[in-house]
């Protein structure tokens, strides 16, 4: 089996010329994104350095409790992440049907992953265990990101909709059941984007991993479907779970809009 080819750190500097092309891209076209540009790729280094390094550690010291220490803090990041990317001013009560969405979709979509359809042996093994619940994690967080801010937008654009079909006596499920139904679209989206792209337009991270380490094409396509469907479940699951509590925070007991 061939080996993955090891890049040099001068050609990893090398690579750098990509960023020198954009940032001479924007100054020519006079567009203020040359600040923004410079510190996404310092930290983008700085944090996959810092990542990789970390990775090494756990990898040589397998224990389940790192894993699950790892699953918590992009768990976390990925919560205040949706808050962050999230425009709109949020209530408490909604943010705690963020977090509780997340964590709970993605657990549930990436332990049905572990030992259902890989099934991992030790469960824990770091090796599958952190990149693929970053995979389902991440795209759940953009997922809810989008569904957050197209149900906060429905409910400000559309409340005298939403008053007055409460007013004919509707509840609030059925008052809100177009803004639920576009903020879902909306969230789900890039994800069956990508699934429509898949194998044709590009070849996605996963199977270009799994091919770079010098496995088989079809084996790594039959993780890519898999963690493609484990991601569809993911964000599907994190999404309409986000949808139902959430809702539900812009009436009061008597079932009126109180925001």
């Amino acid at each position: 089996m061939d080996q993955m080819l090891e890049i040099s750190i001068l050609q990893l500097i090398s690579a750098y010329l990509f960023i020198v092309i954009l940032l001479f891209i924007v100054r020519l076209r006079k567009i203020p994104r040359e600040k923004e540009i410079i510190i996404a790729t310092l930290r983008m280094t700085i944090q996959l350095v810092l990542v990789g390094y970390v990775l090494m550690f756990i990898f040589e010291n397998e224990r389940w409790y790192y894993s699950i220490i790892v699953l918590t803090i992009m768990e976390t990041f990925a919560v205040f992440n949706i808050y962050k990317r999230t425009k709109q001013p949020l209530s408490n009560h909604l943010k705690k049907m963020i977090a509780l969405s997340m964590v709970a979709g993605t657990l549930f979509a990436f332990f049905y992953f572990d030992f259902v359809v890989v099934q991992f042996a030790p469960w824990y093994d770091p090796r599958y265990f952190i990149p693929i619940a970053g995979m389902l994690i991440g795209n759940s967080m953009t997922g809810i990101t989008l569904g957050v801010s197209a149900l906060v937008e429905g409910f400000s654009s559309r409340k005298q909709e939403v008053d007055a079909a409460l007013m004919l006596g509707a509840t609030p499920n059925q008052a809100s059941k177009g803004i639920l139904n576009h903020a879902f679209d909306s969230a789900i989206l890039p994800t069956i984007n990508s699934m429509v792209g898949m194998g044709i337009v590009f070849l996605p991270g996963m199977m270009t991993g799994v091919i770079l380490s010098g496995a088989s094409p079809l084996d790594a396509i039959m993780y890519q479907i898999a963690i493609m469907l484990g991601v569809t479940g993911a964000v599907s699951i994190s999404v309409i779970l986000f949808l139902y509590f959430g809702y539900k925070t812009f009436f009061n007991k008597y079932s009126q809009l109180s925001q």
